[in-house]
């Protein structure tokens, strides 16, 4: 029962990130497709999986975290334009019955992402 989930950490506050958008696009032959766009709950997570078990599908993706948005939001200190705006993750779902998390902890100045569980 394959799922593709994520999170937001607003490591410069110490906080989950909240209210910030993400989008969820799939390689399809060299054209990325959107396939989904949420925003961050108050536990900096989205309400239900980006994919589910009957959407997991083997191939390439990318995430688009929209952290110039948030961070401009949130009061933080940024050039202008901002040194991260959107930051996109991409990665591989090989194993379509498998569960991937794909978590972002985020600062103004820098970020870091791993596959979690």
């Amino acid at each position: 029962m394959g799922r593709l989930t994520t999170h937001v950490l607003d490591t410069m506050s110490g906080v989950p990130a909240a209210g910030i958008a993400i989008e969820l696009w799939r390689d399809a032959a060299g054209d990325w497709e959107h396939v989904a766009t949420v925003t961050t709950n108050e536990d900096g997570r989205s309400d239900a999986p980006l994919l589910g078990p009957g959407d997991m599908a083997a191939g390439r993706y990318e995430l688009r975290f929209r952290a110039g948005d948030y961070l401009r939001g949130r009061g933080a200190p940024l050039s202008d334009p901002p040194f991260l705006d959107v930051i996109p993750v991409r990665f591989a779902i090989a194993d379509a019955s498998a569960s991937y998390h794909v978590p972002l902890l985020l600062s103004p100045f820098g970020y870091s992402t791993y596959r979690g569980s």
